[in-house]
């Protein structure tokens, strides 16, 4: 994050607070915004992969579990439960879980299938993708919470990456972005810093500035990633927080 906003104007992670916190869960059960099909499309792609992991931790199959994961979202907006969403009564993911239990006990998808949708298209989902990132899940743990959470972590590092995937390439740099990505990655660079440096073309000092760069600005967008669903920068430090701790574990 800058050191100093700007003289007269808030702070980036202000403006947030102002203008996105929780604004993506809002926009998405107001069927009459203009920004709720957007907003929904965010939720889904943040969700889809935590919720698909924890119902195929309890024992469904592949394709139970993303017809489940589907119904899931439609029933999310067919009964308008986001409307009951309370940003003042703890983290919209452990709220998320609560409902998809819930909606596990009471098999929502078989008594009101007629219902699917609430009459608004799905987002089509790369469910074959979810599926290939569960079989890497480790089998020794049974726990489906942890599971879920697990997926939430990756989830978000996803959606930042690909932020800032997008940031380079509207600035004409995907091939710095392709080299330099490797030095945020869980599992390191291909190349070391000189290697690197002569396929950029850049000085070993140079690619050192690149690199703190794209971490700094990775960092920022992993923070507003998770400044959308908590209502202070308290809260946001002590997600990071939990969220490296999940990664590691």
């Amino acid at each position: 994050m800058h050191a100093q906003a700007q003289r007269g104007s808030p702070a980036p992670e202000q403006q947030w607070f102002a203008t996105t916190h929780w604004s993506v869960v809002r926009n998405a059960a107001d069927s009459l915004s203009p920004q709720a099909d957007h907003a929904l499309e965010n939720l889904c792609r943040a969700y889809w992969y935590p919720l698909y992991a924890y119902v195929r931790r309890r024992g469904y199959d592949p394709e139970t579990a993303k017809e489940l994961t589907q119904e899931f979202f439609a029933q999310l907006l067919a009964r308008r439960l986001l409307h009951a969403a309370d940003p003042t009564k703890g983290r919209f993911r452990s709220w998320l879980l609560g409902i998809m239990k819930h909606f596990l006990a009471h098999e929502w998808t078989r008594t009101h299938a007629q219902k699917r949708g609430g009459g608004r298209a799905l987002i089509p989902l790369d469910e074959l993708e979810a599926e290939q990132c569960y079989q890497i899940e480790p089998v020794t743990e049974p726990d489906s919470e942890k599971i879920f959470d697990r997926g939430w972590a990756f989830a978000v590092l996803h959606q930042a990456a690909a932020h800032l995937r997008a940031e380079y390439q509207a600035a004409g740099k995907h091939h710095l972005y392709e080299i330099l990505k490797e030095y945020v990655s869980i599992e390191g660079p291909a190349l070391n810093y000189e290697e690197a440096a002569v396929h950029l073309q850049l000085t070993p000092a140079a690619l050192k500035s690149a690199i703190h760069r794209l971490r700094q600005r990775y960092q920022e967008l992993i923070r507003h990633e998770i400044a959308q669903t908590v209502t202070t920068s308290t809260e946001i430090d002590e997600e990071i927080r939990y969220l490296l701790s999940v990664i590691r574990n």
